[in-house]
């Protein structure tokens, strides 16, 4: 009898063996295991269309399916296998999770609200190797990859906060871990998400963020999909980045830069640069000339994240005026600029900051396990 083969996944450590969940599984590796035991394949995809669509919990709710089948798909397999630790919802309905991996980790995921959009954040590792001086997901630095299971079932998880008439609209690859260092698995898990019977959410409606890993880039470039890119720049020049994001030493920003224009030649889709800004750090008038500078020409967007606290760390807040002349300095040199909302501030909705709390003494405080958070009021200071 052939085994159960679960997907190929890339980790930095060994991952324990455990059942492995629906979405482990290669495609036909559950149509393998039914048709052994005299099972049609089709109950295959009704058992993910139960999850992904039903929104299934349990093996024993798939009414569809016989109950003998029910009862041995339970003893061989898990639907969800992270654990809920904690869930808190904003004042504003951003919910985030704290989820516990079955080999003790803590990652985030976050489900950001806002009329008729719903979209998740996912983490892609446990930890970041990466070493952005200003992030708390890399602080304590990298575990491991999130094996596809692990990728998929944080969209489920978050699709299932949603009202049954909603739907997840789109995902954003931007909580912890660097996503091109895991992107083999997090391929696999978007091909899962983009499933017409499953959660349907296109290529188009996909943004993958990275600090800038160019062989990366272009092999996503190269697997023809309409998946946005999302370069995480933080800087507008090499000296400066070279502090902020120690990985840029090694390439630079000038083939970081090359391979994002690779990826729009490729695809044509435009690249999104990311630029966290840092009071005092990169938002003098000085850094915004030097940013028109690196994109005048090119067909991108920068999206500024004003800095979000983070206790621990060093930096704050920039200026109200200081952030509104970088604004207008990149606008009247007709770079295209927004700034991205704050979402769920109240919650620490920020990647890492919930995890950093929780991997203190490797497990949360017993009063707020597992606990949905009364939201408190949104200040902007």
């Amino acid at each position: 009898m052939a085994a159960i083969v679960p997907l190929k996944t890339v980790q930095d450590s060994p991952v324990a063996a455990t059942r492995p969940t629906v979405f482990d599984l290669e495609p036909d590796a559950l149509k393998t295991w039914l048709s052994e035991r005299g099972h049609p394949g089709m109950r295959a995809r009704q058992v993910r269309r139960w999850v992904q669509e039903a929104r299934a919990d349990s093996f024993a709710t798939m009414s569809d399916l016989p109950a003998a089948l029910r009862t041995e798909l339970a003893e061989q397999f898990d639907i969800f296998r992270l654990v809920v630790e904690k869930h808190l919802i904003a004042s504003d309905e951003t919910h985030k999770l704290l989820l516990k991996t079955h080999d003790g980790h803590f990652i985030e995921c976050v489900l950001i609200q806002e009329d008729d959009r719903h979209t998740a954040c996912i983490s892609t590792q446990v930890g970041c190797g990466m070493g952005c001086v200003f992030c708390a997901s890399g602080l304590n630095g990298v575990e491991r990859n999130l094996t596809v299971g692990e990728l998929v079932e944080q969209l489920v998880r978050l699709r299932n906060l949603t009202t049954p008439d909603k739907r997840l609209t789109h995902i954003v690859v931007m909580g912890m871990g660097e996503p091109l260092a895991n992107l083999d698995n997090l391929l696999a898990a978007l091909e899962i998400a983009g499933d017409k019977n499953g959660l349907g959410i296109g290529a188009r409606h996909v943004t993958i963020s990275t600090v800038g890993l160019p062989a990366k880039m272009r092999k996503l470039a190269e697997h023809g999909k309409q998946y946005h890119l999302a370069v995480s720049l933080h800087a507008p020049n090499d000296a400066l980045r070279n502090e902020i994001v120690p990985t840029n030493e090694k390439t630079g920003m000038h083939e970081i830069l090359a391979a994002a224009d690779d990826f729009f030649a490729a695809t044509g889709r435009q690249v999104t640069y990311e630029y966290v800004v840092l009071g005092t750090v990169n938002d003098q008038p000085r850094h915004a000339k030097q940013l028109v500078g690196l994109l005048r020409g090119r067909k991108a967007h920068v999206n500024l994240i004003p800095w979000n606290d983070v206790t621990g760390l060093p930096f704050r807040r920039p200026d109200d005026d200081d952030l509104k002349g970088f604004i207008e300095e990149l606008r009247r040199s007709g770079i295209s600029v927004k700034v991205r909302k704050r979402k769920g501030s109240d919650i620490d909705a920020a990647c890492g900051q919930l995890r950093r709390e929780a991997s203190g003494s490797g497990q949360l405080p017993a009063a707020s396990k597992t606990e949905k958070i009364a939201p408190l009021p949104v200040t902007d200071h």
